[in-house]
């Protein structure tokens, strides 16, 4: 086609500026500014900060994702839960949050807020603390939530995140000021395979069941594989958090020791318990 219309400006030399005219392409219209992203994904157990959130069943997760070019982003993420991981009456978990992303080079900086929300929940949850060499004991009851600021840094394939309680931490009482913080990688190794690391540590501030203090770390090692789209995945997931199901003297067994909701269960896990992780995901 293009051997042609040479040809033909050539015998017509007059009708070379009404050809190029013709062959002008439209010009394209601006990018716009806003993105919309939807995730959905299936995974054998749902794990926060590496505590069992399933009881050990499987969670369906899924989200939408809305940002502007100025680097401004709010989201919506939900997850199945179990009531025993300190939800009582709950079975889901809403999380809303926003926030500002911005990049210079291969360094990066997040900063924004973030509020778990659990549906239904109807908890009565007794904490007591040394103030002022007196103890002192509160109840909360109503919903469980927890609102957290956060801010974090990246420099090529690794992030470093801290999270900031400005309540109590999961409706804990006295827990406010609890903190997160995440030292994580993903590396690209090309024709679709990943992998990626993390490591956590969470200070729950003024917590104590009686037994233990709820201070512990937590860690992933994973691999990825992209198939069309599809983001097929396994993660090795492992805590020292005190998860012992063992009572004391006094009847009590450590923090992270988390009970079946299911009708007439009695059975217990150590939610911290070491596991192996699959999934299947995909952003649309």
């Amino acid at each position: 086609m293009r051997k042609t219309l040479l040809a033909a400006a050539i015998a017509i030399p007059f009708s070379l500026p009404m050809t190029a005219h013709a062959q002008t392409a439209p010009a394209a219209a601006p990018a716009s500014p806003h993105t919309l992203t939807a995730n959905l994904g299936l995974f054998s157990s749902y794990r926060f900060r590496g505590i069992d959130q399933t009881f050990g069943k499987p969670a369906l997760q899924g989200g939408i994702d809305y940002s502007h070019a100025s680097g401004f982003y709010l989201g919506n993420w939900n997850s199945n839960v179990n009531a025993g991981a300190g939800y009582p009456s709950g079975n889901l978990e809403m999380d809303f949050y926003g926030g500002w992303k911005g990049a210079w080079g291969d360094w990066g900086l997040d900063a924004g807020a973030i509020y778990y929300y659990y549906p239904g929940t109807n908890a009565s949850i007794t904490q007591g603390t040394a103030l002022a060499n007196a103890k002192t004991t509160s109840v909360h009851t109503g919903n469980v939530d927890n609102t957290e600021i956060y801010i974090g840094g990246s420099w090529k394939f690794v992030s470093l995140k801290y999270f900031h309680s400005v309540n109590d931490y999961f409706s804990v009482p006295h827990t406010s000021g609890s903190g997160y913080l995440d030292l994580s990688a993903n590396y690209d190794l090309g024709d679709g395979w990943g992998v990626n690391g993390h490591i956590g540590h969470l200070r729950f501030k003024n917590y104590s069941n009686g037994r233990s203090n709820g201070d512990y770390t937590d860690w992933k090692l994973g691999v990825t594989k992209d198939i069309s789209g599809w983001v097929i995945g396994a993660a090795y997931v492992g805590t020292n958090a005190k998860g012992s199901c063992t009572p004391n003297g006094a009847g009590l067994t450590q923090p992270y020791c988390f009970g079946n909701d299911a009708p007439g269960a009695t059975s217990t896990k150590n939610a911290g318990r070491d596991t192996l992780i699959l999934s299947v995901s995909r952003t649309f």
